[in-house]
């Protein structure tokens, strides 16, 4: 078994290293139906809220480095097969650390909660509606149908935001200064 916590420890200082925060860290079955793994790493530029094709590639290489080396002295971090994503958050990210939900408050959010949780006295385990931020552990919420509920944060599965308009609108776009100059510098290359 994959110990995420850890992998994530290793991990968080390689993302920081290259300037970015680390917004989660996951195993799962690889999309390629080969039945093997893929090691999920979401980070983020706190400048943009997002990674661009560069800065994915800059942090997969040295992930795979760090996990390499580790490998070669004999320490076992993933077992069986597996590769490597690495890969920006997006707009309707997942909100994994306490920050995210007072950053993103006001915004759209579903949370489902763990199995067995029983703070809901009709036995709902999956809320949606308006993030109101964190207090004292419990993630604040407008929820669309029973309206103000207080959330444990330890005891949530998983949240992320609701892709709508309002999200849209306040995401920042990544900056785009110079690609002109960069698309005339390859078309000049072209023409030598």
């Amino acid at each position: 078994m994959t110990d995420i916590a850890h992998l994530t420890d290793l991990i968080e200082p390689e993302a920081k290293a290259l300037g970015f925060d680390l917004v989660r860290v996951q195993m799962m079955p690889s999309e390629a139906g080969d039945g093997g793994q893929a090691l999920q790493i979401m980070a983020e530029d706190p400048a943009t809220g997002q990674l661009v094709i560069e800065q994915c590639a800059a942090l997969s290489r040295r992930v795979s480095d760090m996990i390499d080396a580790r490998e070669e002295a004999g320490e076992v971090l993933v077992e069986g097969a597996y590769h490597l994503e690495v890969s920006s958050p997006g707009i309707d990210r997942p909100l994994t650390r306490d920050k995210d939900f007072t950053d993103w408050a006001g915004h759209e959010a579903r949370i489902v909660m763990t199995k067995g949780w029983s703070g809901d006295e009709k036995g709902q385990r999956v809320f949606k509606g308006e993030l109101a931020g964190l207090e004292n552990g419990k993630v604040q919420l407008a929820d669309a149908k029973l309206g103000g509920v207080e959330l444990p944060r330890e005891q949530i599965h998983t949240a992320k935001l609701v892709l709508t308009d309002k999200l849209i609108a306040a995401t920042k776009p990544i900056d785009t200064t110079g690609a002109e100059d960069i698309v005339e510098d390859l078309e000049e290359k072209a023409d030598d």
